[in-house]
């Protein structure tokens, strides 16, 4: 592999589309140049995913100008002139993604260690078994036959405790006899990453039936999880077993230049890599039409949520089900007949391609988006936590701040940066909509900068930092990401019409603004692209910018293509019940965010 590669060719094979980038070096730095897709073709009747990759890359080619693909149909490197590239890297989702089902001998202790490993490892996990999970033997067998996942990783018990209760759950795959998704002639795989005392009876019950891997121990003591060699295995067993049995799969292995990671995996990859060299907590989200994937770094600890039942086309009846009537509606400044909306749902569910045709129609699906996103984080929040389980030391002070073991790491006070993905945020009209869905749904606290993903090249990166830090880094500052601006919002409560913020923001060229914000107002202060404000932020008494109730703080404010948002909503926020007063209020915030045009604020 080139340590100093000109040319970097990256695809990405999605349920339906094949994505490809390409990024060149140009006056000393890393910049992607260009990008073409094309449909996936691992389904019938082609049944072989080069065929998609190739016709992405072959969109690259008529746009760049540069010959890729050679007349055998091969990828060409190294690159030589205006021909070929000299590294092909590819992430993957095709065929459903990576599935699997974790077991673990306590729900709420190891069975939720197992889950952060999977779910960091870029699987959707279909169910989560354990000893206390309220199910009879033979439903948690029936359960693990019906739903044939990729690959089950089983954990429990720390080292050197009791082995009875993970050997159960060894005895229940065994007598489940799991097959496989793809490739029926092959045994299923089963990542053991429990008590390493239980080790030889594990073995003795599944290595006959299963393709049994030990890996150490996911929480060798209670109070350390131990997630990377889990997580490792499972992206080895990913290449070696699912992917292998995908159509065509081999022959896109046989190209790349480093390991196939699952799309959702390589995400995160970028987003801990940014983390890292940046020394910031990050949060991103990707929205996609069935499912919602958080993740979040904090404190170097990376966590990730999928959300299958949360997406803005097949699963959006499900968004209208879980939020309700009211907090979809909460959004909307005008009415709206629930037997009208209640079809519109229908008919994005049955239509999933459609996209909104008239502004009400806009308003309404970036409605439910808010509630979406918003059910997406809570669900990520309550699973980002620190050890279950787990009898923490009191000093006297600890008496009178009651901390509880298992709470959230994702402290909003503390997050830097919250970057959107997905098609309703990163296609949205308006830059000043997406930023608006962000703030609405997640509620960012202190000061915040607000990004979206251009065109969904986060998944490109990640595999790419496995191998080439610097060019994933520079891509992912200057091309992938787009900076929509700053979020300034103290957290409390206070009464309508009393003073909440007052500001004194040195823009460039030497222009102050200065002023002052009431509860519940919203103010949009212009900051372009690539500058930065010093700004000093007075929270009123009652109201805390991180530093403690009405603590002034020193920040500097980056901009983007929306500018400084000054949020004196509150937090929680909270939205009047009665309709007229909610309407006029949302109303409000739309003018100053110009979210929308008014003319659209009247509904039909």
């Amino acid at each position: 592999m080139p340590e100093d590669p000109q040319v970097i060719l990256a695809t990405d094979c999605g349920s339906t589309t094949t994505k490809a980038i390409l990024i060149e070096k140009k006056g000393g730095e890393y910049r992607q140049t260009t990008r073409g897709e094309a449909p996936t073709t691992v389904e019938a009747p082609f049944e072989d995913v080069t065929m998609g990759v190739l016709n992405s890359v072959s969109e690259i080619e008529d746009l760049s100008g540069r010959k890729l693909i050679d007349d055998e149909g091969h990828i060409i490197k190294p690159a030589k002139g205006n021909v070929g590239c000299d590294l092909y890297i590819s992430t993957s989702s095709a065929g459903g993604g990576l599935q699997m089902m974790v077991a673990g001998v306590v729900r709420k202790m190891t069975a939720e260690s197992a889950e952060r490993a999977a779910l960091g490892a870029g699987s959707i996990v279909m169910d989560v078994i354990s000893s206390n999970d309220k199910r009879l033997p033979h439903e948690q067998i029936q359960r693990i036959r019906q739903l044939r996942p990729d690959m089950i990783l089983l954990s429990g018990g720390i080292d050197g405790g009791t082995t009875t209760h993970v050997v159960e759950l060894a005895e229940l795959v065994s007598a489940a006899d799991p097959k496989p998704r793809l490739g029926s002639g092959f045994r299923l795989p089963v990542i053991y990453a429990g008590n390493q005392a239980a080790t030889a009876p594990v073995e003795a019950i599944l290595k006959d039936k299963t393709d049994l891997c030990v890996v150490e121990n996911i929480r060798p003591v209670l109070e350390r999880e131990n997630l990377g060699p889990a997580r490792e295995k499972i992206h080895d067993l990913f290449l070696e077993h699912v992917m292998a049995q995908a159509p065509g799969y081999k022959k896109l292995m046989s190209w790349t230049d480093a390991p196939i990671m699952p799309t959702p995996g390589a995400v995160g990859t970028i987003l801990q890599t940014i983390s890292r060299r940046q020394e910031i907590n990050a949060m991103g989200v990707d929205i996609g039409g069935a499912t919602t994937d958080v993740f979040s770094v904090f404190g170097g600890v990376f966590n990730r949520t999928v959300s299958a039942n949360l997406g803005m086309s097949y699963s959006i009846s499900n968004v209208f089900a879980e939020a309700g009537l009211e907090n979809v509606m909460r959004w909307v400044p005008f009415h709206m007949d629930e037997r009208d909306l209640r079809n519109r749902v229908k008919n994005k569910m049955i239509r999933p391609t459609t996209i909104p045709q008239t502004l009400q129609e806009l308003i309404f699906e970036q409605a439910v988006a808010r509630e979406a996103l918003r059910l997406a984080f809570l669900q990520h929040r309550e699973f980002a936590t620190t050890l279950k389980g787990v009898q923490q030391e009191r000093t006297i002070g600890d008496t009178f701040e009651q901390k509880s073991s298992g709470q959230s790491i994702v402290q909003l006070m503390d997050l830097d940066l919250l970057v959107g993905s997905g098609g309703v945020l990163s296609h949205a009209p308006l830059m000043s909509q997406t930023a608006a869905m962000l703030i609405d749904a997640f509620q960012p606290e202190g000061v915040t900068t607000l990004a979206k993903d251009s065109i969904f090249m986060m998944p490109h990166l990640g595999v790419l930092s496995q191998v080439h830090d610097k060019a994933a880094t520079e891509v992912f500052e200057k091309d992938c990401l787009i900076l929509l601006g700053s979020c300034v919002a103290p957290t409390g409560k206070g009464k309508e019409g009393k003073e909440c913020l007052s500001y004194s923001i040195d823009l460039p060229g030497g222009v102050k603004e200065e002023g002052s914000l009431k509860v519940g107002d919203l103010r949009l202060i212009p900051l372009e692209l690539g500058k930065t404000a010093a700004a000093r932020l007075s929270p009123s008494r009652g109201f805390d910018l991180g530093e403690g109730p009405g603590a002034a703080v020193e920040r500097t404010l980056k901009g983007g293509t929306v500018g400084i948002i000054l949020d004196a909503r509150g937090r929680p926020l909270t939205i009047p019940e009665d309709p007229a007063l909610r309407t006029e209020r949302v109303t409000t915030w739309i003018r100053a965010l110009k979210i929308y045009p008014d003319e659209g604020l009247k509904g039909t």
